[in-house]
């Protein structure tokens, strides 16, 4: 009774939407600049100061809308990597795929002069493509090195690492040849930062999120099959190896669209998937979106405590996740046979 009830999605999803919503409202008002309850209400609605609408509607909202849109992106991309590979372990982080997208946007900054400014409001627009390429070329190489007569989870998983540590050695390559403030900032941006982001940055993610993941929720039933197995999904009639590629293109486009505005945030594809499916089961239909849910909850979460810790100075939320996400990692692979 307590699992059936654990495993209910009608109480689950909207408390998850709830808590979203009460945090947000909490995160509006922390801050270097503190603002009251009333004071965010009454900015929301036109009658705020001049100072409470800059700080709430050019420096807080943008940067609270990106937590929950790369949350949810890197969140259904975990889902479907451990889905599609049937390895728990699988992570768009861990496997490389987000340092690959890094790599490629670290590339593009450096031969723009170091600089995003040089390309104008554009280059945010180009940084997904980029992120794109680099997360694709990473998975690809996963894909070639890990298999051998098939794909094992533990061989995918040591590939991986061994693709992350060779991306993450020319980044520091690369990054070594840069400007010394163009240094510190693809630093702090690999790290994992939302940091600085505005309004385009908002309008760069949100069409890979609004069209990719309904194309993973539509896709619930084909990930539901995979989960019996390879051969019993063909000998139900379906096309495996297109649906996988389909899917895999899918997981690797959110989370490059995730590290070219947020940076390296490792773990969260980890973390959120298993939760999910702790709370409503391995059903996709369900655990897709609850995934995203809270995926889009961690990282406001970590994004208020980031800003509020050690203010006036920010702690990347990438650190934040990792401090929550490594050891659960460790644990995880300590259980692996």
């Amino acid at each position: 009774m307590k699992k059936r009830f654990l495993q209910n999605p009608k109480w689950v999803i909207p408390t998850l939407v709830i808590a979203i919503i009460v945090l947000f409202f909490i995160s509006l008002q922390t801050g270097s600049i503190p603002i009251g309850t009333v004071d965010v209400l009454r900015t929301i609605v036109g009658n705020g100061t001049d100072q409470h609408q800059l700080v709430l509607f050019e420096f807080r909202l943008p940067r609270m809308v990106i937590a929950l849109l790369i949350g949810a992106a890197l969140a259904v991309s975990g889902a479907i990597l451990q889905s599609v590979s049937q390895n728990e372990l699988a992570d768009p982080g861990i496997l490389g795929i987000n340092t690959g997208a890094g790599l490629a946007v670290v590339i593009f900054i450096y031969f723009f002069q170091g600089s995003l400014v040089g390309l104008g409001s554009l280059s945010i627009f180009i940084m997904p493509f980029f992120a794109l390429i680099g997360a694709v070329f990473a998975a690809f190489l996963i894909y070639v090195f890990a298999w051998k007569k098939g794909i094992t989870p533990v061989r995918l998983i040591l590939v991986g690492i061994g693709i992350n540590a060779a991306f993450s050695a020319l980044l520091i390559v690369i990054q070594l040849r840069m400007e010394p403030n163009d240094f510190m900032q693809a630093t702090i941006w690999l790290t994992g930062s939302i940091w600085g982001t505005t309004w385009s940055y908002v309008w760069a993610i949100l069409p890979w999120v609004l069209i990719l993941i309904p194309i993973a929720f539509y896709k619930a039933r084909t990930l539901n099959v995979m989960q019996i197995g390879t051969q019993s999904a063909v000998s139900l009639g379906v096309p495996i190896e297109k649906e996988r590629r389909t899917l895999l293109l899918v997981a690797v486009s959110l989370a490059a669209a995730g590290v070219a505005v947020g940076g390296g945030i490792a773990f969260l594809g980890l973390v959120a998937p298993h939760i999910a499916r702790r709370l409503v089961g391995p059903k996709h239909q369900v655990m897709i979106p609850t995934a995203a849910l809270i995926g889009a909850l961690l990282l406001l979460v970590a994004d208020m405590i980031g800003r509020n810790l050690l203010a006036p100075s920010e702690i990347p939320v990438g650190i934040i996740i990792a401090i929550l996400g490594a050891p659960y990692f460790l644990y995880l692979l300590m259980r692996t046979p």
